[in-house]
């Protein structure tokens, strides 16, 4: 008798749809960043309160994907992944949009302009921090080849070396969010206490998006190497 639970059917095609789904939904997330900051460089309050609000909505669909599935992913499945590692990479996903939410509330909750000398080098690393999280997705698009073929041979390979990829990326992020962090102190006379301090937060954040998207990387190589 068919099956009338609509999860029963997504699982039985593939387990790994629902993060596949939610990954998307994360990265339409991420990529409302970097134009945040445009619209702020801009001075435009408008369109910087109509990004956040783009962004709090892609959240809450991310947040809708993730407690459905949550509810219904089955106690076991039948593949060579256990259901923990799945929830981990799906709790790595979702830091992602929780962290792109921050981002935007922040900068709504508390305007404090955007001090020119951080403007270039805040965009350079909001766009970076995009392409991170861009390649953490491709990963997660081929996870039902990477099954297909038992998590061996050239798939296999291939998402080695994308993990390898990302990783590579994550370091610049990393060395762009200190050099953004070096100039801010060096200017940190020209503006308010309180601000540097946003500003600081608002870099580590930024970063934070790579940073979880590498996890996510990381955990999937791990599934290979079991």
């Amino acid at each position: 008798m068919p099956t009338t639970n609509p999860f029963a059917s997504l699982f039985s095609k593939s387990p790994f749809t629902f993060l596949q789904q939610h990954m998307r939904a994360v990265q339409e997330c991420v990529h409302e960043i970097p134009p945040l900051f445009e619209a702020l460089s801009e001075g435009d309050d408008a369109r910087v309160n109509a990004i956040k609000d783009r962004i709090f909505a892609h959240e809450g669909e991310a947040d809708r994907i993730k407690n459905d599935l949550r509810g219904h992913l089955p106690k076991s499945l039948f593949m060579p992944v256990d259901r923990r590692d799945l929830l981990e990479v799906l709790q790595m996903q979702d830091s992602i949009a929780d962290t792109a939410q921050d981002i935007a509330g922040l900068l709504v909750e508390r305007p404090m302009g955007f001090p020119e000398f951080m403007q270039e080098p805040m965009l350079a690393l909001a766009r970076r921090c995009v392409d991170v999280c861009d390649e953490s997705a491709k990963i997660i698009e081929e996870l039902d080849e990477l099954l297909e073929m038992g998590f061996r041979g050239r798939e296999a390979t291939r998402v080695e070396d994308m993990v390898s990829r990302l990783n590579l990326i994550e370091d610049e992020t990393d060395e762009l969010g200190l050099q953004l962090a070096r100039r801010l102190f060096e200017h940190e006379d020209e503006i308010k206490p309180v601000s540097v301090m946003m500003w600081y937060q608002l870099i580590e954040w930024v970063g934070d998006l790579a940073d979880y998207a590498e996890k996510v990387g990381d955990r999937l190589r791990l599934l290979i190497a079991r």
